[in-house]
């Protein structure tokens, strides 16, 4: 992580939701928008590093089987898995990507609101690294807010930037918004995933 963790606490110090994400219309929004731009109504492994206080979540806990989220600020730990404790399937673990990169595959990453921390070659890293931790049908879905935050080495328009250029996925859906950019890849050309039975 390029910045400072001390930058987390201090946030986490002052509240337990710094970013509003449980108040915010804008923050409720996005994160409705980014679980309906997923084409599968269903997966099986999910991983979200930057896991924050669990209300992203909280809310991919019902789309998936099994759920790792990851944080390294000890109190987002600590509200993360209180927001996920009636999900069972879902962990929270301490860490912080790319380093801590977890094992095994995923069929679905979720890389939401941290990019901009990272330097650009740890940001690489963490694109190589999620390539090579996706199934044969694996996706990354990401979403990043677009105006410049003090101290942060990239923009999201910078972090979405690298992963427009370095992911061998298939675009599958971007959403462009003046306040943040919403992106799906996937190693399939998928469609939404509908019902068999469906004619």
């Amino acid at each position: 992580m390029s910045v400072d963790p001390q930058y987390f606490a201090q946030l986490y110090a002052t509240s337990d939701d710094p970013w509003a994400f449980r108040s915010r219309w804008y923050e409720r929004r996005k994160r409705e928008l980014t679980l309906a731009c997923l084409p599968r109504q269903h997966y099986q492994r999910v991983f979200e590093p930057g896991c924050a206080n669990g209300e992203l979540s909280a809310a991919l806990a019902g789309r998936c089987a099994n759920l790792l989220s990851q944080d390294l600020d000890p109190t987002a730990l600590a509200l993360a898995r209180g927001r996920l404790a009636d999900a069972p399937h879902a962990h929270v673990v301490a860490g912080s990507v790319p380093d801590d990169w977890p094992s095994g595959l995923f069929d679905l990453i979720v890389l939401s609101e941290f990019g901009y921390y990272l330097e650009p070659m740890q940001w690489r890293k963490v694109i190589e690294r999620a390539t090579a931790s996706l199934t044969n049908d694996g996706a990354i879905v990401a979403c990043h807010w677009r105006h410049s935050i003090e101290g942060c080495p990239q923009s999201g328009d910078q972090v979405h930037a690298l992963l427009d250029e370095h992911l061998p996925l298939f675009p599958i859906l971007r959403h462009e918004e003046t306040d943040f950019l919403l992106e799906y890849w996937c190693r399939k050309p998928d469609s939404i995933d509908l019902d068999e039975t469906c004619p």
